[in-house]
């Protein structure tokens, strides 16, 4: 017998897997790289880019530079920390203050308050650059500057096509969607239109109604990714001169950074980012238990997306997942939550996203499918009968949760087990 440890909110619980069924216990991999404080990391990177020239190489004064940066949902890639460090990058190759703009990629989210952009980017930054925030919906303000291959328009934020210059800057880590974040995509969607938004987000879908998702539109697929190559296609439309992308840990400090050619440091990122949490595993196992890895993680239902992407890599066709995740606040998001109770079955659920897609029903749609292929069993502080219209299983405790998988495996627990203590961030990959 094996016993593991597993986060649970601001507590722990503790699995114990019989003999000879560990197949694998899926931790991030030991990476070496140079201890230095964040700030340093990003100079170092912004000193030493990738397949590019330096900034002073390739901003000059009298240029206007807009740089595109993160929201507040994304305070975990440290912004307060990098774009000053930008900001001085900037200043110290002539630009002035009044020729610099923060230009923020909301997608389809909210204003900021000046708090928030406070918090952002630091408050000597926000009271000395100007911030603005993308709105999707004010078609004044947007400028289409072309179509994808696969028929997308690009329909952008005229603040970044009236600048000489647009740096992009964000975190990377993997997407459910784009396989990786950051990058292009915070130029597509980031700063789009809401039509660029709902037409580029259907890739996301098989072609045929009520045919579901596309198994290669997932966490840690660049190449074959159709979603990923679309964004950046559009992306490039907008000739971006540079980029940084940052890797944070699980305390949102900084641990590397790498800045360049705006997408060949992103990839260069992708790459340290797979070495480090995509790990390798012999099989899928018909039992797989998974711990977002307690708070803050596990805060809600619309954060959960990444455990489930990650342990639908793990588990077997038709297997079992238990996912640990309390979810103190719910679901987190309203469309979320729209997707997993207002719709009779799954059919009404995918025609309804279909018509009318959000991030926020991707991942409500996401979960509910995934129960249509697995035994899905939520551990989570939520009333089961929220879920009832799905085929997710909700129960309060891992004991419960154990009970109902034993039933599922003809009353006994003695089958393969895959154990995920980090599930939200580690990514497995069967190899062998």
């Amino acid at each position: 017998m094996s016993r593991h440890a597993l986060k649970y909110g601001d507590s722990e619980c503790f699995l114990d897997v019989p003999d000879g069924c560990l197949a694998a216990e899926v931790l991030p991999n030991a990476v070496d790289l140079p201890s230095l404080p964040p700030a340093e990391v990003v100079r170092r990177a912004l000193r030493e880019p990738v397949d590019s020239p330096t900034l002073e190489a390739i901003v000059k004064p009298g240029d206007k530079v807009c740089i595109v940066i993160p929201d507040i949902s994304r305070l975990w890639q440290s912004p307060q920390v990098y774009v000053p460090e930008v900001v001085a990058a900037l200043s110290a190759c002539g630009i002035p203050d009044a020729d610099m703009t923060l230009l923020v990629a909301t997608g389809a989210h909210r204003r900021h308050t000046p708090e928030e952009h406070a918090r952002l980017v630091s408050a000597d930054v926000a009271g000395r650059i100007r911030i603005v925030d993308h709105q999707c919906r004010e078609d004044a303000d947007l400028v289409q500057v072309g179509t994808t291959s696969r028929g997308t328009p690009i329909v952008v934020n005229k603040t970044a096509l009236e600048a000489d210059k647009i740096i992009l800057c964000g975190g990377v880590v993997f997407h459910f969607l784009a396989g990786f974040g950051g990058g292009p995509k915070m130029l597509v969607p980031g700063i789009c239109g809401y039509e660029t938004i709902q037409r580029h987000h259907h890739l996301a879908f098989n072609a045929a109604a009520d045919s579901g998702t596309n198994p290669l539109v997932r966490a840690g697929i660049l190449e074959d990714n159709i979603f990923q190559a679309d964004l950046a296609e559009g992306a490039a439309l907008l000739k971006p001169c540079f980029s940084l992308n940052v890797i944070t840990n699980a305390k949102a400090e900084i641990i590397a950074a790498f800045a360049g050619q705006w997408l060949a440091a992103h990839r260069a990122a992708c790459a340290l980012v797979d070495r480090m949490d995509r790990v390798d595993i012999a099989r899928r196992t018909p039992l797989v238990v998974a711990s977002a890895g307690g708070a803050p993680r596990d805060m809600n239902v619309f954060q959960e997306i990444k455990l489930l992407s990650n342990a639908l890599a793990a588990v077997e066709e038709g297997g079992t997942m238990i996912l640990l995740a309390r979810n103190p606040d719910g679901f987190g998001n309203a469309e979320t939550e729209r997707q997993l109770t207002a719709y009779p079955d799954h059919h009404a659920r995918e025609a309804a996203l279909r018509e009318t897609f959000s991030i926020g029903g991707y991942v409500g749609f996401l979960l509910a499918e995934a129960a249509e292929r697995h035994n899905v069993i939520l551990v989570a502080d939520m009333d089961p009968a929220l879920f009832v219209s799905t085929r997710l299983h909700v129960v309060p405790s891992l004991d419960k949760a154990l009970e109902l998988a034993a039933g599922f495996h003809g009353g006994s627990l003695a089958v393969p087990t895959t154990v995920m203590p980090q599930g939200a961030v580690t990514l497995p990959r069967v190899v062998g």
